[in-house]
């Protein structure tokens, strides 16, 4: 089987997060099974030529073009990746779109609807009702066609899935799939060393539904009790919030312990989860963050808020601590209070092993991989 996977951005640092991750882990576990997975993308922010390979899926990369550079990543385009696009498509067997409004998923999606080859598409909760005038009119000239006639529509959670369906209020949506997001079992991070401070984690975009002044302001009740522990806030940042950050810490008295890493590469990242205690993502919103994921797949345990689409399963296997996340409120606190409990020697092996096991038993990328194989079979059936 020859599957075609389209996601809009590919950067060295990984800036646009969680689609990208989720269809190269995807394609690599596909791989793993025989299947012919390939990417089509855009690249941007490379030094030199772009990647014809990434993390050993084959890819076609065209650099990116900044059209509607107001739009940010919904406005960036590649004339080259768009002519090549159909044949491309007529090469696959499955065209799996990783959907958004924007310039590139978006016409593949089409083109994959005119030529007649099997589409699934993924939504990653980017796709819901809008007011915005130039997401309403991408809904009319194309959106709404895809929802309608995709053969498969995946999401993580009910809420995404109403989310859809309420863009297409007048057809009822009978295509959907609920695919959870899986990512690589890893061996379980090392215990920490006697002597190292404990290190405690953000690693993300650094956006404003993420809550990264949460994260800093949990310092000050941390360090009252651990006064040489480091905080590290690492990950892209899409909203010039890191400076702000770092005079948050520096109002706090705190500045000194916290470290700004900026955007990592995908090895990075994994060392630097190896290299916490405790991992925090303080979101308003996190519909299922592959962060997450593999902060517990080398048993790192979390703080996360009680509105992440992970955080039920997380509770239920003792693999971290829930907070409140009120977007009006200094949480500070109270993420501070979960840290604390987490750095305790005891609580932060049992929550390790628990977070190990919870991605082991239900969130390995074989057993996603394994429920996306019937979807395609499905689909290549009913088209067939």
């Amino acid at each position: 089987m020859k599957v075609l996977h389209v996601v809009t951005l590919h950067t060295p640092t990984n800036d646009f997060g969680g689609p990208t991750r989720v269809a190269l882990n995807l394609s690599r576990g596909l791989r793993d099974k025989g299947v012919d997975a390939r990417i089509a993308t855009l690249g941007d922010k490379f030094d030199g030529p772009l990647p014809t390979e990434v993390e050993g899926v084959p890819a076609f990369v065209h650099q990116a073009r900044h059209v509607l550079p107001a739009f940010e990543v919904s406005g960036i385009t590649s004339p080259g990746l768009l002519a090549k696009a159909r044949r491309m498509v007529k090469g696959a067997d499955v065209v799996h779109v990783h959907l958004m409004r924007d310039l590139i998923t978006l016409p593949f999606a089409l083109i994959a609807l005119e030529a007649g080859v099997p589409l699934v598409v993924q939504t990653h909760g980017m796709i819901d009702p809008t007011e915005k005038l130039f997401a309403r009119a991408v809904d009319v000239l194309g959106m709404k066609r895809v929802l309608r006639r995709a053969d498969a529509i995946l999401h993580l959670t009910a809420m995404e899935r109403d989310g859809v369906q309420a863009v297409v209020p007048d057809t009822p949506l009978d295509t959907f799939h609920r695919l959870v997001n899986g990512v690589t079992l890893q061996d379980r991070r090392p215990d920490r060393e006697e002597g190292r401070p404990p290190t405690v984690l953000y690693l993300a975009r650094v956006q404003k539904r993420k809550r990264p002044e949460d994260f800093v302001s949990a310092m000050p009740t941390v360090l009252a009790k651990y006064p040489d522990a480091r905080f590290v806030l690492a990950g892209p940042d899409t909203g010039d919030l890191t400076g702000p950050m770092r005079e948050l810490a520096a109002e706090l008295g705190v500045a000194d312990s916290l470290e700004c890493v900026g955007a990592l590469g995908h090895q990075q990242v994994l060392e630097r989860l190896r290299g916490s205690d405790v991992y925090v993502l303080p979101s308003v919103v996190e519909p299922f963050a592959v962060s997450i994921l593999e902060a517990m797949s080398v048993g790192l345990p979390v703080v996360v808020t009680k509105t992440g689409g992970l955080s039920p399963d997380v509770e239920a296997a003792g693999a971290g601590r829930i907070t409140d996340s009120d977007p009006d409120a200094d949480n500070g606190p109270l993420v501070g209070q979960a840290i604390l409990e987490l750095l305790d020697p005891a609580a932060n092996a049992e929550a390790s092993q628990a977070a190990w096991q919870l991605i082991h038993d239900r969130f390995s990328i074989g057993a996603v991989v394994d429920d996306l194989l019937g979807v395609y079979e499905s689909v290549a059936r009913t088209t067939a």
